[in-house]
């Protein structure tokens, strides 16, 4: 809602909003000119044309009780978004995993090549300043990421689309992943200009079928091939080979193959969009996404790194990479995501984990509006990692505090502490840090 709400004021409307706690997206709201509040108060809906809302938001908002009330439009967060796409040419970025990093590199790498996009991200770009965008004097297009979490991606109207992956996922939405899958295939039919597909990919590849794309990833038929992959602790090399360029030697300062997938992703796409080959490879060297392989300092010999990967398809690939870093041990921090997500995929969580020396798991994040389900914990990962390897080394910690204590005690100097979920485990490194270096000094 805060890049929407920054694309919006950048457009020059007035706009304001709340949020239930302040912080630094507060703060960035601020300094753009948006009024914002923490809180409900009905009164800040006075004068308003329209209230847009994210689904996070419970029916029964004062704020929201007060515009419906007073026939002010309220508008779920996808129709706000649709509007805006309307505004522009667009290209949306889609997939269970990738698409925020994705959605980065392709506003990077176009604005790098002089096309002036606007952008909206699902995450903060340093290199971008910030996650959204609106460039008012120029006619490049609108790069936004499209989330498919309860269909909404669906009504963006986008003239391109970027498809990174399909896996089960929203299930609680979609009812079955045959569902998800047909609604990406539909997702991929509205995109009638361009069609970007990881062709790595069995589900993205069968939500294409039948449909014209250009096909990216290793695999010996893509279009955009990538080859030469050269695998780092804190990043990717590969060329990318393809038909109308010269072969072209990229640098990725994320680690894994999934990150040399992404950025195939986005060079091709913007290659296909105007964007000259040269401007390729400047762009995506600069590319950093707060949360996807964050580096979070250093304590008492342990380095720590933070990353969204919530999905079994996500942990895999972040496991792998820094299992190929100069670490001695891979300490994990897992913290799973939505009960319904939990129950949905937890027996697929027993083999990812098997590039971690030392697992710790804590229980599930509930997202505002979520729900706890009976019987459903975090300990169904914990069983479902055991289940497939009883000898590793997981520990079940339900309780914060335990957390903490656990890797205060666990680490040593040379680790790895590898902090993985899309809740509010993120803080937890500097929590450990500083308890780090307050530890006695080991005898």
């Amino acid at each position: 809602m805060s890049a929407i709400a920054l694309v919006l004021r950048a457009m020059g409307h007035a706009v304001s909003g709340s949020d239930a706690v302040d912080g630094p997206v507060l703060d960035r709201l601020r300094a753009a000119g948006v009024a914002v509040g923490v809180g409900s108060d009905p009164a800040r809906i006075d004068g308003v044309d329209a209230v847009a809302a994210s689904t996070a938001v419970p029916a029964d908002d004062p704020e929201l009780a007060a515009a419906r009330a007073a026939g002010i439009v309220v508008l779920r967060r996808a129709e706000a978004l649709a509007a805006i796409c309307a505004a522009r040419p667009t290209i949306a970025v889609a997939g269970t995993h990738g698409k925020t990093t994705t959605t980065a590199m392709l506003a990077l790498v176009l604005r790098e090549a002089g096309l002036a996009p606007s952008f909206i991200v699902g995450g903060h770009v340093p290199g971008l300043g910030g996650g959204a965008a609106w460039d008012v004097d120029g006619d490049g297009c609108f790069v936004v990421e499209a989330d498919e979490s309860d269909g909404t991606f669906l009504e963006l109207a986008a003239e391109s689309a970027i498809l990174t992956s399909v896996e089960p996922d929203h299930l609680e939405h979609w009812g079955s992943g045959e569902a998800l899958a047909a609604a990406f295939t539909r997702f991929l039919a509205n995109a009638e200009r361009l069609r970007v597909v990881c062709a790595d990919d069995p589900g993205a590849r069968a939500a294409a079928a039948g449909l014209t794309c250009t096909t990216y990833g290793t695999a010996d038929d893509a279009d955009e091939r990538i080859v030469d992959l050269a695998l780092g602790s804190d990043g990717v090399a590969f060329t990318l080979v393809g038909d109308g360029h010269p072969p072209l030697d990229l640098e990725v300062p994320l680690p894994g193959v999934h990150n040399a997938r992404n950025a195939a992703a986005a060079a091709a796409a913007a290659l296909a969009l105007g964007a000259v080959p040269d401007a390729i490879a400047p762009g995506l060297a600069r590319v950093q996404v707060a949360r996807r392989w964050e580096h979070r300092g250093e304590a008492a010999g342990v380095t720590f790194i933070d990353d969204y990967a919530h999905l079994p398809g996500e942990v895999a690939p972040a496991l792998a990479a820094a299992k190929a870093g100069p670490w001695r041990r891979v300490v994990c921090a897992f913290q799973p995501h939505r009960s319904t997500r939990t129950q949905a995929l937890a027996p697929q969580f027993g083999p990812v984990f098997a590039d971690a020396d030392v697992l710790a798991v804590t229980d599930i994040y509930l997202p505002a509006g979520q729900q706890p389900l009976p019987g459903v914990t975090g300990k169904l990962v914990v069983d479902a990692v055991l289940g497939t390897d009883p000898t590793r080394r997981v520990a079940w910690l339900p309780r914060r505090s335990d957390l903490l204590t656990f890797l205060t005690v666990e680490l040593r100097p040379g680790d790895l502490c590898l902090t993985l979920g899309a809740g509010d485990l993120t803080s937890l490194p500097d929590e450990v840090r500083t308890a780090l270096e307050t530890r006695p000094p080991r005898r």
